[in-house]
């Protein structure tokens, strides 16, 4: 366990985001969409932005609507290189 966070605190915290799940139709991975608030440039206006990840879900409990936290990590197939870290309110 230890070594696991030397290893992080040498290589940088790997980014984490919250979002909800958008599609599960695939085995062992997840559409995630994550929502930012950004500021327009020139009118000054905050525009939400979605952008969807594809994760990493090795034990398929994730369901559409749930919001899950997901965590970088190296590339695992040519568009996911994000995994679940954990479910942090199932859908209804």
């Amino acid at each position: 366990m230890q070594e696991q966070e030397t290893a992080q605190k040498e290589r940088g915290l790997a980014r984490k985001l919250r979002g909800y799940v958008r599609s599960d139709k695939m085995d062992k991975s997840v559409v995630v969409a994550v929502s930012t608030y950004k500021k327009h440039p020139q009118y000054g206006k905050y525009v939400l932005k979605t952008k969807k990840y594809m994760a990493h879900d090795e034990t398929n409990q994730c369901r559409v609507g749930d919001q899950v936290e997901i965590v970088e990590c190296r590339p695992l197939s040519k568009n996911k290189c994000w995994r679940v870290r954990s479910i942090v309110e199932k859908a209804i």
